[in-house]
């Protein structure tokens, strides 16, 4: 009675669940999975000999063949007499999912329910035949259909494990909607579900994954309060994971102590999150501790916790320790993957050794793991900070003839390389070839590109490409607009860079300090001290701190212009929020102090703010 109650209200849940479309009918798997074999390329009668036996693997039991052989084996076992069990086909499907061929498993699925209502020869899919449906339709991300199979579990009367809201709740979270994914987990709890430690993990790790630390911490105290699922190593591990990444390393450090009190062993992912973090924060001593600890109970490095170090050190620019943790890791049978190497062929690149990061890469391919396009990635931006942009061509040519396609990182290192050997209309015709590829520009590529053309006085070019990033959909942000700043007040273009500076608030977005300053700057060159200094007077109204910068420019215009008094009370409100006076002021002060043409009153002014005798 109380299984029947609670199947009833799950089913009633799963209706409220289950929305409909924007046409206003509701998806329907069965449309999907028709549209799935009608278009399909896989040749489910393969010319292979149907008869071919099924092979195991002699370790764990589990099938061991290829896709023509699994579709062969399919199809002879359907014209078995009799037909064998549901479980033999759900073996066959669940090596095809293993094989990643989702669309084939659930056409292959549709069979078996059109010969369960069709034929007389009646298979019918049980539990676990709609898990593997639910499952392949998430990682084909149509949740929805995977909400209409749960619909059609309830309808034959078939009880919903702890697999199938499990990998729906998974679905959900891959799919971005984990926010639905916690209301659903919510709602089936409440309707008698029991989560298992799997489901838990899964809900943890959705909210980890979008930022939620705290709700994830939350759910984990729950967890401990209930006391009917109890955290283990994973779930803990997940949140410190998270918390690293927060850059919240101490309360991370405080989870990893509450978890060892609770006598729960820390495992190598545990420990490896814990002394990435120490290492960006620069805690050495801490994380050799860990390292040490690590050691004592038996926890063996693996590639990720190597990869850390070997990152770590590259940044410090110890290089040759890095190569050494390298080194040491081939010894202890630690293979090495791409991310290790290529941490550390990014350290001798940014050393500018770059025939030491070949070596590197000579050894990596001579070990059977081939560069991926982040490798290519970090030796055209060594080439370029090496300005060898030929080298970077050529290597950028290179990467699509051995069939990798650049990325933003590719497209924006190669056009930031062009525009500093002052190329940019080179840099365009680059950002024309990228969209014919496919790859977007970002606000990075376009000030990039904004940047080299201002410098070259092309302003005029410069205002039509900014045209063009509202055109593609971009919204600029306060980096691009004071490019376009200084770009104008650099063509002498004043009152119109003044105009969009003060415009901004009206599009959403406050001028910071270093916009303020790009605009200050300008004025003083062309000599409007008054016009600089009311400007001045706005930042701070607007509650826009100046720093040192602004006030040393502001000065010395006013010291060049002879308005001592003026510069003096400038530099009193300098000296008393501690900016320093920059040397190139302080030479103006100099120089003035022994110009015999000089006001002697404003003379004595100086010479007093000083300390001048």
């Amino acid at each position: 009675m109380m299984m029947r109650k609670r199947m009833a209200a799950l089913q009633k849940l799963f209706n409220s669940n289950n929305k409909k479309s924007s046409s206003g009918t509701l998806f329907s798997p069965l449309s999907f999975l028709i549209s799935y074999s009608t278009h399909s390329q896989t040749n489910y009668y393969s010319t292979k000999n149907p008869f071919k036996s099924v092979g195991f693997n002699n370790n764990n039991n589990s099938l061991d063949l290829d896709l023509d052989d699994a579709l062969n084996s399919f199809n002879c076992i359907l014209r078995t007499r009799p037909l064998p069990p549901i479980q033999r086909f759900n073996q066959l499907l669940s090596a095809i999912v293993k094989m990643k061929h989702y669309s084939v498993a659930i056409s292959l699925i549709r069979r078996l329910h059109l010969l369960g209502i069709t034929s007389s020869r009646l298979v019918k899919p049980n539990i676990y035949t709609f898990n593997i449906a639910i499952n392949c339709f998430c990682h084909l991300n149509r949740v929805d259909f995977a909400f209409s199979i749960l619909g059609k579990i309830f309808k034959l009367g078939l009880e919903p494990t702890c697999v199938t809201f499990t990998t729906l709740i998974k679905g959900l979270c891959v799919n971005g909607n984990v926010a639905r994914a916690v209301r659903f987990f919510d709602d089936i709890v409440q309707k008698g579900f029991q989560p298992d430690l799997i489901t838990y993990g899964t809900i943890i790790n959705g909210l980890c994954k979008i930022c939620n630390t705290r709700a994830a911490i939350l759910l984990l105290k729950d967890m401990e309060r209930m006391g009917s699922c109890q955290p283990g190593v994973v779930q803990y591990s997940t949140i410190i994971d998270s918390l690293y990444k927060d850059k919240k390393v101490d309360e991370a450090l405080k989870m990893f102590s509450d978890m060892a009190g609770k006598g729960i062993t820390p495992n190598v992912f545990t420990y490896t999150s814990l002394i990435h973090g120490l290492c960006n924060l620069g805690q050495w001593k801490e994380a050799v501790r860990l390292l040490s600890e690590m050691t004592t109970r038996n926890i063996s490095l693996n590639v990720q916790t190597y990869s850390v170090l070997v990152d770590t050190l590259c940044k410090e620019g110890m290089v040759k320790d890095a190569h050494k943790v390298l080194d040491l890791m081939v010894q202890r049978g630690v293979e090495p993957d791409t991310i290790t190497y290529s941490a550390l062929m990014d350290g001798y690149c940014l050393l500018g050794k770059i025939a030491d990061a070949r070596k590197i890469l000579e050894f990596m391919k001579a070990r059977g793991c081939e560069p991926n396009v982040v490798t290519y990635n970090i030796f055209i931006n060594g080439y370029i900070k090496s300005k060898m942009i030929d080298e970077a061509l050529r290597l950028f040519n290179d990467m699509s003839r051995k069939g990798l396609i650049p990325n933003i990182v590719t497209y924006n290192t190669i056009i930031g390389g062009l525009c500093d050997v002052g190329k940019p209309l080179d840099a365009c015709v680059l950002v024309d070839e990228m969209q014919t590829h496919g790859q977007q520009p970002d606000l990075v590529t376009y000030a990039t590109l904004l940047v080299c053309l201002c410098k070259e006085k092309r302003l005029d070019k410069a205002l039509l490409l900014f045209k063009m990033i509202e055109d593609n959909g971009l919204v600029p942000d306060i980096v691009i607009y004071s490019i376009l700043v200084d770009g104008m007040c650099n063509a002498g273009k004043l009152d119109a860079a003044k105009e969009l500076l003060l415009s901004l608030p009206k599009k959403g977005l406050q001028p910071d300090t270093r916009s303020y300053n790009i605009m200050i700057n300008g004025l003083c060159k062309e000599g409007k001290l008054k016009e600089a200094n009311e400007l001045l007077n706005k930042m701070e109204e607007e509650g826009c701190s100046a720093n040192g910068f602004t006030y040393n420019i502001i000065v010395q215009a006013f010291l060049q212009d002879g308005e001592i008094t003026k510069a003096i009370e400038l530099l009193r409100v300098m000296n008393a929020r501690g900016f320093p006076a920059t040397a190139w002021t302080t030479n103006l002060v100099v120089n003035l102090l022994c110009d015999d043409a000089l006001d002697p009153s404003n003379k004595e002014v100086l010479q007093k703010f000083f300390g001048i005798k």
